[in-house]
């Protein structure tokens, strides 16, 4: 069985530590056996990991979660990456196609869906698997694993199964209908009949989801489909297929299940109160505290707040009204003020807009033992570079030195540089330009050696 995490999203629920670059996901606020932090999808790549899963999974993500996901999963994860965001139909489509003719899959072979950020025990993972079994014995379209509710809530979807199982002997239930989000009092009664909770895990024959990229004239070859991406329509699976598919199933899942999508239920499986630098007074109850920064928080004589403080912002909230955050926060336009790369992380200082349509950001930017940035140069921008930790390797305009602590480094438009940190670096970059984007890098190289090689070329010459 082939398995698909479906990485995307912004995660402005979780703002301001979550934004366009940063989603739920990637935040590092739950603690491993170890009682070190780890982000959701850290957390479920090793649980994969444990049940035998991960070396058959592929993760597809959005050009700006790249970078993230090799950081924190060491580069042990394949990815597909979508050429641009079209919601999760798109996406699983070009995730068949990429099985299909690249993985070159069996279309008898069974393909799962689940979303990269449940909060489970490793025995959903288990049960996940079971679902191989499930689409062959039943010969159903689509096989959906759903959790039985603990109590009404109005915050999931419900899969209502039919009275009957589809097989006397069977551990699964053709699908009835399916009920959006009711209220609290329609879920309980929906619970009464049965009704499991939606939990986004679904899997089918490749074959099913090839033969509706045929039907529509759409190409079924993984690299064709990239080049067609952006025609193909911006619809969930669920609307352009589920609704469509007559013969479903459904395997229950009677185990621990969570949604962390909200500050009020992420901070119930923290395994801390603080995380950064801050003091949280002993009359103060329910209180968790997440500071990004290096200035100290205070929280004195609160109960059941969040207060979550990043580069993004500051947000101090009642926890059961911490889910009306994307409500507010959705007509922030802002860039992302972090941001973590393979090579390390960013975090902006300050950005300043001066006379005559200049620009002015600063950056503290860390870069790890063994990693570097690509050869690059920019357009409309000049950098000027400050050591403050760490040594490493320079190249610039084709030439190689050593650098460290105090050095400073001036880098003017159109001017070719990379760095590789021998020991964790840390430095001061300052911009001024006209256009501070980062869209304004052209890529040279990217991997150390091929700089090396490129330097040694030119000096021969």
């Amino acid at each position: 069985m082939n398995l698909v995490l479906l990485s995307g999203g912004s995660g402005k629920r979780l703002w301001p530590l979550s934004n366009d670059a940063r989603s739920k996901q990637f935040l590092k606020v739950l603690e491993d056996k170890n009682q070190s932090l780890e982000s959701m999808v850290q957390r479920v790549w090793s649980q994969l990991k444990n049940v035998g899963l991960a070396e058959s999974s592929v993760i597809a993500t959005s050009k700006s979660q790249v970078d993230m996901i090799h950081s924190q999963l060491s580069n042990e994860a394949d990815l597909i990456v979508e050429p641009m965001r079209r919601d999760t139909f798109p996406a699983i489509a070009l995730a068949a196609s990429y099985i299909y003719s690249v993985k070159k899959a069996s279309l008898d072979e069974v393909v799962a869906i689940l979303p990269v950020d449940p909060y489970v025990d490793d025995a959903f993972f288990n049960r996940v698997k079971e679902l191989e079994r499930v689409v062959q014995e039943s010969e159903s379209q689509l096989a959906l694993i759903g959790v039985t509710p603990t109590y009404p809530s109005s915050k999931y979807g419900y899969i209502v199964p039919a009275e009957e199982k589809k097989a006397s002997k069977a551990d699964y239930l053709s699908v009835n209908r399916f009920t959006e989000k009711p209220s609290e009092t329609a879920a309980a009664d929906l619970i009464k009949h049965n009704a499991l909770w939606n939990c986004g895990v679904f899997a089918f024959k490749l074959e099913y989801v090839i033969s509706i990229l045929e039907a529509k004239g759409w190409p079924t070859d993984y690299e064709k489909l990239l080049k067609q991406y952006s025609t193909l329509p911006k619809i969930s699976f669920d609307y352009e297929v589920v609704e469509k598919t007559k013969d479903i199933v459904v395997l229950p899942y009677d185990g621990y299940w969570k949604d962390l999508g909200t500050w009020n239920t992420l901070t119930e499986e923290m395994g801390t109160v603080k995380i950064g630098k801050g003091v949280i007074s002993e009359d103060s109850e329910g209180v968790h505290l997440i500071n990004e920064l290096d200035i100290p928080v205070t929280v004195l004589g609160a109960s059941n707040l969040v207060v979550a403080v990043s580069p993004d912002g500051i947000l101090v909230s009642d926890k059961e009204s911490s889910p009306r955050i994307k409500e507010l926060v959705g007509e922030f336009d802002n860039r992302p003020m972090y941001e973590e790369r393979r090579w390390g992380w960013y975090r902006v200082l300050d950005y300043t807009k001066l006379e005559e349509e200049k620009e002015v950001l600063t950056k503290r930017i860390g870069v790890a033992a063994g990693k570097n940035l690509s050869y690059q140069l920019h357009d409309y921008r000049d950098e000027v570079w400050t050591i403050i930790k760490g040594e490493g390797e320079l190249v610039l305009n084709d030439r190689l030195q050593m650098v460290k602590p105090g050095d400073v480094i001036k880098i003017a438009a159109g001017e070719k540089h990379a760095i590789k940190a021998i020991s964790d670096m840390e430095f001061i970059e300052v911009q001024t330009g006209s256009q501070l984007i980062e869209e304004d890098i052209v890529r040279l190289y990217m991997e150390w050696d091929a700089i090396q090689e490129h330097v040694l070329s030119v000096k021969e010459v």
